[in-house]
């Protein structure tokens, strides 16, 4: 059979061991040659995410699959095609229903029920596992915040930091106050950091007032 090889890496990925494009497509080969698949082309997205399907080589596999100028796609893992949920079961109903999906690492495919099944069993773990971490690490920062400690970026106006803790700055906290107390009597944002720099107060880190640094103090 004829078959479209894909690959795709994300500009985070292209440093990192096993995820390059020679890998993959070393991957697919070995695959293709093993199972007398015939590749017709090699298709590469380069330094794009896996969380959109809005990427112009697969958009031109998709439909060379559509037009018949192969029968179906190998990729060297399954988070080369997509990394959502969603977006697989988009594929597989309107992309792979007819042509089949063959994934080297996860040695799976679509042409029975079966694959099918495990295609989306292997998606919905590899979602669940990136959404446990996120929860942890939002889980984490909320500690962190919790202590005063820092949680990363620029200290913050009205803080110092101590030993990375955030210790209140009293004479900044107090023109935070001021910032707030002028907001509420109905002073715009200009007008406010007008005011502040008129009088020679600066940011954090030594600048001029704007507007959009005073939303900051006052959302």
């Amino acid at each position: 059979m004829k078959a479209i090889g894909y690959v795709r890496v994300s500009t985070d990925e292209q440093a990192k061991s096993g995820l390059g494009l020679e890998a993959q497509i070393a991957k697919i080969r070995a695959y293709a040659e093993l199972f007398d698949i015939e590749l017709t082309e090699i298709i590469s997205d380069e330094g794009i995410s896996g969380k959109t399907l809005e990427r112009d080589g697969l958009k031109k596999a998709i439909k060379m699959l559509r037009d018949k100028k192969a029968e179906g796609m190998v990729i060297a893992k399954l988070d080369r095609l997509t990394r959502n949920v969603a977006d697989l079961g988009t594929l597989v109903s309107t992309v792979f229903d007819k042509a089949e999906l063959y994934s080297v690492s996860e040695q799976i495919n679509t042409k029975n029920a079966a694959g099918r099944l495990v295609l989306n069993v292997l998606v919905s773990v590899a979602q669940w596992e990136r959404e446990t971490i996120c929860e942890r690490t939002k889980d984490a920062l909320q500690a962190k915040k919790a202590r005063g400690e820092k949680t990363g970026g620029n200290t913050p106006f009205g803080f110092d930091e101590v030993n990375g803790k955030l210790i209140r700055n009293e004479e900044e906290q107090a023109i935070i106050d001021e910032i707030k107390s002028k907001k509420e009597s109905g002073l715009s944002l200009r007008k406010i950091a007008e005011a502040l720099n008129g009088r020679g107060i600066a940011t954090k880190n030594g600048k001029t007032w704007t507007a959009t640094q005073i939303q900051r103090i006052v959302a």
